[in-house]
């Protein structure tokens, strides 16, 4: 594999989550104010004048976190969970992003192939309106040991096959360095989704971990050999914006000033 290139700061996303401490306004601001030029929103920060605020800011929305969470007990519920993500849809292109996010769900009743089926309909269920609002849907593999709270989808494989059965400018996947560095098939699965691949999202893997989902470390702190992931997702063909998504209330007894310029510098010298 050939050197990495230099990273420019100018892909730098900064996702909410990572100071989920902060409201929107205060998160947009202390990006501006480190020259952070991209920003991927959470649903739940979301207000009546959230695009106004960033776009004043001088940012620009990578994407909105998230849709899915498609498997339900009934047909009820299904039908709220559908109604949701059509509103995910209208958001995202409010925000002026094309790609939303899925985190797909669990099995509500232990079935994963049935989950798996109900992720499947649901994501046929939503192209026409995503579609109509010009949003791609981005399915998001989690890790493996998220599948009975979060994700039936797991690895990047079963991600693309659920892609690759919709046109691949309406349906992606987003690649997580967090939930996918483990997989033995990375490098081959990468390669696989050329043309599909509508972000990339970076933190690091502690060593032993705090926690499952939220404890996650800064790039650079834990086991995962990101330049090497990145080539991989860039030799795929994706030049777009990296969001760095590092789940870990911990970093709330950091200063925002003090976390967005650790952020910057990390991103410049470990990603």
């Amino acid at each position: 594999m050939s050197p990495t290139p230099e990273l420019s700061t100018s892909r730098l996303s900064f996702n909410q989550i990572t100071a989920d401490h902060l409201s929107l306004d205060e998160a947009v601001e202390a990006c501006a104010d480190v020259g952070i030029r991209w920003f991927g929103p959470w649903r739940h920060k979301l207000a009546p004048g959230a695009e106004r605020r960033i776009r004043d800011a001088g940012l620009r929305v990578s994407s909105l976190c998230r849709g899915g969470f498609f498997p339900a007990p009934d047909g009820a519920a299904r039908a709220e969970r559908d109604k949701d993500n059509r509103t995910a849809v209208e958001q995202a292109a409010e925000l002026g992003t094309d790609v939303l996010v899925l985190v797909c769900g669990p099995a509500p009743d232990g079935d994963l192939e049935g989950a798996r089926r109900q992720v499947l309909e649901g994501i046929e269920t939503l192209i026409p309106h995503a579609v109509e609002h010009g949003v791609r849907l981005g399915v998001e593999p989690l890790h493996p040991m998220m599948i009975a709270e979060r994700s039936v989808v797991v690895t990047l494989s079963q991600a693309l096959d659920l892609a690759e059965r919709f046109d691949a400018a309406e349906v992606g996947v987003v690649i997580d360095a967090y939930h996918v560095w483990w997989d033995p098939e990375l490098e081959l699965q990468v390669e696989r989704a050329a043309g599909r691949i509508l972000g990339y999202h970076v933190s690091d893997w502690l060593s032993p971990t705090p926690d499952v989902l939220a404890g996650r470390g800064m790039m650079g702190d834990g086991v995962i050999n990101l330049p090497r992931i990145r080539a991989l997702v860039e030799g795929a063909g994706y030049r777009g914006p990296i969001e760095v998504e590092v789940i870990n209330p911990a970093l709330a007894r950091l200063e925002s000033a003090q976390l967005m310029t650790t952020v910057r510098e990390r991103f410049e010298r470990c990603c």
